[in-house]
């Protein structure tokens, strides 16, 4: 058995149709219910409807990505206990229709933070980045986070100042509207009141108040999962590293080791995301792959190139900073063991995450009318999978797997 080969999808309005994903290889649908908001239950009926919709396409729903946690239970705080209680029967109901995969995070406020949506890479193609500097300009010079310049050293305040002096009205726009961007699969973003009022509550949370926040919901939601026979699978920081003062308690191997400690049940698990964890200078992938082998439940497979300056940007599936290579291996020595053990958790869906914009992709925006969203594309995913099965093919065959 290999890595189950699955594909972000985003629904019914996604451009990218079920029949296409089939074509790709994928045999698994990683999705999540995007119209129910945070803190609200996902029902039976509507985890069915969409199961329906995925099985006609004669595919899986392999993994729940992501069931949001709600700022209310990130901070403690309002309505937390009703949103704990509406989680729990998230998780129940995904069992109960056969979902047995959850992958969620714990980042505050951003799930994911770039600088620029289209970096133009050496083919052509199109990727995401994340520019120390600029970023540091967004939190200066545009959101006037009270004391940001103390999170910087003199020099990238400086650099940072030049850059936003520099920028015209169109660039500021732009890092503005690419720092705000909704999540994927949602078309929501928040203005700078919006986001500066979802960043209040963190000054008094703390780092040591998130981790302890952090512990107290998997102790209330693991018992949760092993009843409803759901693996939950926490998604590193993306960038791994402190943003706009705001805590980051999922970067290190450190981190995953406190994390998986807090309870220690399979139901307990970590998504392996290589270009997250990989964007961190001191993260070693194919040592944290090794380490957590027996808790990771959900693999996701990308790569990114580190800039020297605090800043990264994607890059193939099989190029960039990341021994993709060590990880696959690593993952499928796992499996192997699993399988000889008759462990319920062989499986490990794995998905190519992210993956460049390329001429063919944007053939296709102008057919359909619509772009896919940045990190999303059809033709760069596919790419990416194609060279991840064959990378997997020859390991599998040299380890005589």
């Amino acid at each position: 058995m290999g890595m189950e080969q699955t594909w972000r999808w985003f629904g019914p309005a996604d451009p990218i149709t079920l029949p296409e994903i089939r074509q790709t290889g994928a045999t698994g649908i990683v999705t999540a219910l995007h119209h129910v908001p945070p803190g609200e239950s996902w029902t039976r009926e509507e985890i069915l409807a969409r199961w329906d919709v995925i099985a006609r396409a004669r595919l899986a729903w392999s993994v729940a990505e992501s069931l949001p946690v709600p700022e209310s239970i990130k901070t403690r705080s309002g309505d937390f206990r009703r949103h704990l209680r509406n989680y729990a029967a998230s998780l129940r109901a995904l069992g109960a229709c056969g979902v047995d995969t959850v992958c969620y995070n714990f980042m505050p406020v951003l799930d994911w933070s770039r600088t620029d949506l289209a970096t133009v890479a050496p083919d052509g193609s199109v990727t995401t980045r994340f520019e120390a500097v600029v970023f540091a300009a967004f939190d200066i010079c545009m959101l006037g986070r009270k004391n940001a310049e103390r999170d910087y050293d003199d020099a990238t305040v400086r650099a940072a100042r030049a850059w936003y002096d520099g920028a015209d009205g169109a660039a500021r726009e732009r890092l503005l509207r690419t720092v705000l961007l909704g999540l994927p699969g949602s078309e929501a973003t928040m203005t700078l009141d919006e986001f500066r009022a979802a960043l209040a509550p963190y000054a008094e949370v703390g780092e040591a108040g998130l981790r302890a926040n952090l512990r107290e919901f998997l102790r209330e939601m693991t018992p949760v999962a092993e009843e409803a026979g759901v693996r939950l699978a926490i998604h590193p920081d993306d960038p791994p590293w402190s943003l706009l003062g705001l805590p980051r308690i999922v970067s290190t191997s450190e981190d995953v080791e406190e994390i998986l400690g807090a309870v220690d049940s399979p139901a307990n698990g970590l998504t392996l995301c290589t270009g997250s964890f990989g964007a961190g200078p001191g993260n070693n992938l194919v040592a944290m792959a090794e380490k957590f082998a027996s808790r990771i439940s959900f693999v996701h497979l990308r790569n990114v190139r580190k800039d020297g300056a605090g800043g990264f940007a994607e890059d193939d599936h099989l190029a960039g900073d990341v021994d993709i290579f060590g990880v696959v291996r690593a993952i499928l020595r796992e499996q192997a063991r699993r399988e000889r053990e008759g462990r319920a958790d062989r499986r490990m869906p794995m998905r190519p995450d992210h993956g460049r914009t390329t001429l063919a992709d944007e053939m296709l925006a102008g057919v359909r009318g619509k772009q896919t969203y940045p990190g999303y594309s059809f033709v760069g995913r596919m790419r990416g999978l194609a060279e991840l099965r064959g990378l997997e093919r020859g390991i599998r065959l040299a380890l005589g797997l």
